[in-house]
């Protein structure tokens, strides 16, 4: 079996990991209380799932102030469902893929909705760095679980959940949809071209089967 290797992890750098070290007290308290209170991981996934779709649904709409500001609110349950199953003991295989499959439905409900929003404007540019930022998002991903699959960690690179939550969120809170589009329409393809450097950097230290 391949070694794993968390050691060179480039995601310890990320805003993912600082965020996780700065509120990691904060949010095992809340999952404590959660747990107390008989809240499940997978329903705390779930509940992130649907005001993913109910900011969908307000972006298809034309209301992009309003879905960016649901959008941000389901960001936190993507680190308590986590937080919950652990504290609770509930941790699962099951729960992981849901969290993580839920997750890809969530981003890419919303940029379906932004798309359909762009379509109805006429404003085909947008409507294609919606898709360009959708494929780059699923091949961060991807990168990330095929890489583990062969025992390498690789949760780095620039733009990795966290930072296209924040960013899309805010771009449709402050009318800046376009800017942002382009910004992860570009640096999220960026992203898989830094995470395909470090498999590769890693997999010359991976002994031979």
């Amino acid at each position: 079996m391949a070694e794993s290797h968390r050691a060179t992890d480039p995601g310890d750098s990320t805003l993912t990991a600082w965020m996780r070290r700065v509120t990691g007290g904060m949010v095992n308290r809340t999952a404590v209380g959660l747990v107390r209170l008989g809240i499940t991981p997978n329903g705390l996934t779930i509940t992130g799932l649907l005001l993913a779709i109910m900011a969908a649904l307000l972006a298809a709409q034309g209301k992009l102030t309003d879905a960016g500001l649901v959008y941000l609110l389901g960001g936190p349950f993507d680190a308590l469902d986590g937080a919950v199953a652990r504290v609770g003991g509930k941790s699962s295989a099951f729960g992981a893929v849901l969290d993580s499959t839920l997750d890809r439905y969530g981003e890419a409900l919303l940029l379906t909705g932004i798309g359909y929003a762009l379509t109805t404007q006429g404003n085909g540019v947008g409507v294609v760095l919606a898709f360009l930022t959708l494929l780059g998002s699923v091949m961060v991903s991807y990168t990330r679980a095929r890489s583990e699959g062969l025992g390498i960690d690789n949760k780095g690179g620039l733009f990795t959940r966290v930072e296209r939550i924040i960013l899309l969120g805010l771009g449709l809170m402050l009318g800046l949809l376009m800017p942002v589009l382009w910004l992860l329409a570009i640096l999220t393809h960026i992203t898989v071209a830094q995470r395909l450097w470090h498999v590769y950097r890693a997999s010359q230290t991976l002994p031979p089967d």
